[in-house]
């Protein structure tokens, strides 16, 4: 495996070097024009539907803990198990957006409170199940709590935490109860999304029509510079936060723990959904229409360079800790670490040099 790994990550440096050929033919200038037809499409084509998968999904959670809550049994304990495991796939391909409604109320926190670097969340929600209280199992009390106590990190421990064995029998209601409305709490999160970017007057509006009145794009390369920054923080997030988190390139040195979703066994799941998130707006965004002609290969390298991150993803040892004590395992998380390196620079040097914006462009500050 590690010859094979070593092999493609030789293709990709020989593929980066071909677009870096490329983009020798002087600065490119930003199609205004096309920028409003983009944007309308990253809203209709991937924002819209990701969010509303999302709510779909955290719906069916939300009815598989109930039905959980009221036939306690392995075979229910299992059906809750598939629907929180949907639910990370959704949120995990919609989560890139880190921008808009998401981020008001702090909402993107609601539904996923990580990196929990002081376990001050896990202590919350040990607290919370080691003495019954009763605010905690409605959802209209549980959303005034700690965002830690009321998302997806919260009811993995529920699922899967010290304890979650009772789930499968009647001592498990009160536990299972929480569970139930984090659950509903994701639901009602998920339709606020939903409803906030259907609204066809407010940020749908903002994002699809840039403008000197436009509230968030004062003209058509604010709005490029947003969604252009949302694919290079994704990449940034899955190496720093997704990667990193657990694993720098020592294995000896590895905190498997720390981990996203890794009680559960989804730390890989996430991170593939993460990379399809990226792939997938790309696509339906249709920004290589921004690119000249004979720059169009970026795009299809730049997604040569995610594939070939997700076949790696998804044939890792979901199980961290037992990835962690495996070199073979351990070399697919060392070409990982290298090749979403090279995913950040392809997006933020080869596509955004590529339509017009300057390679480079620091999208935390907005220089």
């Amino acid at each position: 495996m590690r010859v094979a790994l070593t092999s493609l990550v030789l293709a990709l440096s020989i593929s980066s070097g071909a677009v870096a050929q490329e983009s020798n033919a002087g600065p490119a200038v930003l199609n205004t024009a096309l920028v409003p037809s983009v944007m309308t499409r990253a809203v209709d084509d991937f924002i819209r539907p990701g969010y509303h998968r999302f709510h779909e999904t955290a719906g069916s959670l939300k009815t598989s803990m109930e039905a959980l809550c009221a036939t306690p049994s392995a075979a229910s304990v299992d059906a809750a198990h598939g629907a929180f495991n949907d639910t990370i796939d959704a949120w995990s391909r919609i989560e890139i957006v880190r921008v808009g409604p998401v981020i008001e109320d702090n909402r993107f926190e609601r539904v996923l409170f990580f990196p929990d670097r002081k376990s001050t969340g896990l202590k919350q929600v040990q607290a919370a199940l080691a003495k019954p209280d009763d605010s905690v199992t409605q959802v209209t009390t549980l959303k005034e709590k700690s965002v830690a106590m009321q998302g997806l990190g919260a009811l993995e421990f529920v699922l899967f935490g010290t304890g979650h064995e009772v789930l499968s029998s009647d001592q498990g209601n009160y536990r299972c109860r929480y569970g139930a409305a984090i659950a509903a709490n994701l639901e009602r999160l998920g339709g606020e999304l939903s409803a906030a970017w259907d609204a066809p007057d407010g940020v749908q509006a903002a994002w699809e029509k840039p403008g000197a009145d436009n509230p968030l794009f004062r003209d058509e390369k604010e709005a490029a510079n947003a969604l252009l920054g949302i694919l290079v923080h994704a990449a940034e997030t899955i190496r720093d936060q997704r990667i990193e988190s657990f694993y720098k390139g020592d294995a000896k040195k590895a905190l498997p723990r720390q981990a996203i979703y890794w009680r559960s066994g989804n730390t890989f799941r996430s991170i593939a959904g993460n990379i399809e998130g990226v792939r997938d707006l790309m696509k339906a965004s249709g920004m290589v229409d921004l690119l000249a002609e004979d720059s169009r290969s970026t795009v299809s390298s730049i997604d040569f360079v995610a594939r070939s991150l997700l076949r790696v993803v998804n044939d890792i040892q979901p199980n961290v800790e037992e990835a962690l004590a495996d070199p073979a395992e351990t070399a697919k998380l060392d070409f990982l670490l290298l090749n979403s390196r090279d995913l950040i620079l392809r997006l933020n040097n080869d596509l955004g040099g590529g339509i017009g914006l300057a390679a480079g462009f620091s999208f935390s500050d907005g220089d």
